[in-house]
């Protein structure tokens, strides 16, 4: 009696704790907003250390939608959102039909709300549609592609590659320790098999005795159970409604047999159900010292995946082959011979029609409208960490991959390429200036942080998890540190869901320059800023502050730098400008096309008469160095992408190499609706939680 009396009274202290978690996440206007992260990741441990209390959270999150639907604008809605749907992917026990229900309901009345919020509630409606209908599925199908385990049905892989600067090294690995734990397919597949039975056929699964069972099988039993509940999930997703009573009746079949083949009888033990907590995705660390580490792991992937295709067809050839011997006639070694003479000059011409593969993908992307060709590629998700700098290193190799893929497509059609940003910098936090050099070197992560409100809350505050890590390694003496599962558990939140993408503009830079009277260029591009110093002045810049109070004792004649720009203006017009200035340096940076959503420059000059430094707005400037002086060009904040002796500067918007329509007859241009659809500017899209929102 006691022992019931103490479980009750755990039981509600679990609730009230849990009521009081979702108050203080989503509380609007709140001065905690810096511990909003942690909030969010304590509130999914605790539905994890309690699995009973994950429908009492479902039903908390369900109230406060149907509260914030009068006011749709309140960004709360997107973080509730967010957070119910990893709930329900990450759900240990089975969420009742009921509650689907209600849930299911409660998101079709907000599908009428704007974007994001409508793009975020259509796509948790499906993920509630699939369990309501294929019980379990979520996860399953989860687990397979992460995991990347082998079957015959599901052929949708996942992989997940890190790249980040190699002084980051020690600290990143001591922090993804956690991802190797659990690894061996076999456990993996036996606990898909336990969790799929259990969610699918409720209180018909006798858990225990289930897991007893499994447990006894041969390795060879496992897989051929685990390959049947995912043919029966594939089926049923794609019946629908229709499928369901035939994925009850298969599912049922599995576990019959399951028990028969290990002789296992239920037993008389209560009926608990057995939590399965979904396991880290592993995560590819890669040092990135070159910038071809990205395609080189790009490819890799979508080679092992293709050579996984090949053998799985070349075995169900071969069987077949085997079946049919008796039928067919054999071939004689002449037959063999001219066979090979045939293909040995063979090649495989690349079709026309192949080379608007990429305008095809773009235009998708610009109507949000995802083809069952998109869905059929596997995914590569791919996260930096770094400051500026690793991000104009990322903008380099995507553009690189963006011009390979328009000469030959090899990734494109196999692979769904999404990009993530975690923002951190080597600095230590106990230098004094450190906050302010950290706000420079990390401009792009303060412009994602203020279009979404979740991803500044969750991943800009990762930097101060890191840098624990960092520190608590030196205080031990290098001795590995207590595995601080924040960090990771963060990322995989981010990774499962951050599905909205902020798109950067990528800028085009060609850089001249004139070293013994030979004139050359370099094309560059960058995506978070450019910064041209006249060289000779270069020293004026650190010393500023004592310019101003001495601002005429140095005498410049003539002008240091010629500008010719496109002004932007408020209508949207364009005036061409030019002007001679004084500056000795100009800083281009893209802020205003990222939250704006427009692509537009902010260029400031720094002028060695202070009254006259200037900012102006523009969509493309050129700038020229005068009187025989060259700049120092350094790109993204990016030391090792710094160009001396440079005379002139070109820069504008970077066309996407796929989509640049001079590359195809105007005949054939005019045949398709390109110019409607096709958004000819380079972006890098890098996954957010809500992405822009107005």
């Amino acid at each position: 009696m006691d022992d019931l009396t103490g479980h009750v009274a755990h039981s509600s202290s679990v609730k009230i704790n849990l009521k009081n978690m979702v108050k203080d996440l989503f509380k609007e206007n709140s001065d905690v907003t810096s511990d909003k992260g942690i909030l969010r990741w304590n509130l999914h441990k605790a539905a994890l250390a309690h699995p009973p209390s994950t429908l009492t959270l479902i039903k908390h999150l369900i109230k406060k939608i149907a509260k914030l639907q009068t006011c749709p604008c309140n960004m709360n809605i997107i973080a509730i959102f967010l957070t119910l749907d990893y709930v329900v992917l990450q759900s240990p026990v089975k969420i009742p039909a009921m509650l689907l229900q209600a849930l299911y309901g409660c998101l079709t009345r907000l599908l009428i709300l704007p974007q994001p919020h409508c793009a975020l509630a259509l796509r948790i409606l499906k993920n509630v549609r699939t369990e309501l209908f294929t019980p379990g599925s979520l996860y399953h199908r989860k687990v397979i592609a992460e995991q990347c385990l082998k079957n015959d049905h599901l052929k949708l892989q996942e992989r997940v590659f890190l790249l980040a600067d190699p002084k980051l090294e020690a600290t990143i690995r001591a922090n993804l320790k956690a991802c190797s734990f659990l690894k061996d397919p076999l456990v993996q597949k036996r606990n898909a098999v336990l969790r799929l039975l259990q969610f699918g056929l409720g209180s018909n699964c006798h858990s225990p005795t289930l897991q007893q069972a499994l447990e006894c099988l041969g390795e060879q039993s496992v897989e051929d159970f685990f390959q049947e509940t995912v043919l029966a999930v594939e089926q049923s997703v794609q019946k629908g409604l229709e499928g369901w009573r035939s994925y009850i009746n298969s599912l049922q079949k599995i576990y019959d047999s399951i028990l028969t083949s290990s002789d296992k009888k239920t037993g008389d033990e209560d009926n608990n159900v057995y939590p399965i907590t979904m396991p880290y995705p592993e995560i590819h660390f890669i040092p990135w010292n070159d910038e071809e580490d990205l395609w080189d792991a790009l490819t890799s992937f979508s080679n092992d995946m293709d050579l996984g295709s090949r053998r799985s067809s070349v075995q169900s050839m071969e069987e077949k082959k085997l079946k049919d011997y008796d039928h067919d006639p054999p071939q004689s070694p002449q037959m063999i011979k001219s066979s090979l003479n045939k293909r040995r000059y063979a090649y495989k011409a690349t079709k026309p029609g192949n080379q608007l593969s990429l305008m095809n993908a773009k235009m998708q992307n610009s109507t949000n409208n995802f083809s069952s060709r998109e869905q059929c590629r596997h995914t590569a998700r791919v996260i930096v960490m770094g400051d500026d700098c690793i991000l104009g290193k990322l903008a380099s190799a995507y553009h690189s991959i963006r011009q390979k893929e328009s000469k030959r497509v090899m990734l494109t059609n196999k692979l769904n390429l999404h990009f993530y940003y975690i923002p951190v910098t080597d600095l230590a936090p106990l230098q004094p200036d450190a906050s302010v050099q950290e706000e420079t070197k990390l401009s792009i992560a303060s412009y994602l942080g203020k279009v979404d409100s979740w991803y500044d809350v969750n991943i800009n505050n990762l930097q101060t998890a890191i840098l624990k890590t960092t520190e608590r390694q030196h205080m031990r003496n290098n001795r590995a540190p207590e595995q601080d599962l924040f960090f990771l558990d963060t990322l995989t939140y981010y990774l499962r869901c951050g599905s909205q993408k902020v798109n950067l503009p990528l800028y085009k830079v060609m850089l001249t320059k004139c070293i013994d009277g030979v004139i050359s260029t370099v094309e560059e591009v960058f995506v978070s800023s450019l910064e041209a110093d006249v060289t000779d002045f270069r020293h004026l810049k650190d010393k500023q502050t004592k310019l101003t109070r001495r601002k005429r004792s140095i005498e410049v004649f003539g002008g240091l730098m010629s500008v010719s720009y496109t002004q932007s203006l408020v209508s949207k017009r364009e005036l061409p400008r030019g002007l001679c200035t004084m500056a000795y340096s100009a800083v281009i940076n893209s802020e205003p096309s990222i939250t704006h959503g427009e692509e537009c420059l902010g260029v400031r000059f720094s002028s060695v008469n202070p009254e006259e430094n200037t900012k102006i707005f523009t969509k493309a400037i050129n700038i020229k160095a005068m009187e025989n002086r060259t700049l120092s060009v350094c790109l993204d904040k990016d030391v090792h992408r710094t160009h001396i002796n440079i005379q002139r500067i070109e820069v504008s918007s970077c066309v996407d190499p796929g989509c640049n329509l001079r590359r195809f007859s105007l005949t054939r241009a005019k045949d398709l609706p390109l110019t409607k659809y096709v958004d000819k500017i380079l972006s890098l899209p890098i996954n957010t939680f809500s992405g822009v929102t107005d």
